[in-house]
């Protein structure tokens, strides 16, 4: 992992570390809570808009990026309803 990948990581951490607990100290104890589908689906689609923008829409660079299946991608892309736009 280069020095740029890994402060990013360490910020993600970080980032997540605090808004996890603030989420879980709001929570009164009887609550069911939906943490993991909150972040999961909340940061899924934005991250893939941007880096399909950041492509240009191109769906094999941004699977590289990803690090997953251009077809995983293509199946992501249809559930949550993102429209690829190409820069012209």
């Amino acid at each position: 992992m280069d020095r740029t990948s890994k402060d990013i990581r360490t910020f993600l951490e970080k980032w997540l570390h605090k808004s996890v607990k603030q989420y879980v100290s709001s929570m009164d104890g009887n609550e069911k809570g939906d943490l993991y589908d909150l972040l999961v689906l909340g940061l899924e689609k934005p991250l893939l808009e941007m880096v399909l923008e950041e492509t240009n829409g191109n769906q094999t660079k941004a699977a590289n990026i990803l690090g997953i299946n251009r077809n995983t991608l293509r199946k992501k892309i249809h559930e949550h309803g993102i429209q690829c736009k190409v820069k012209v």
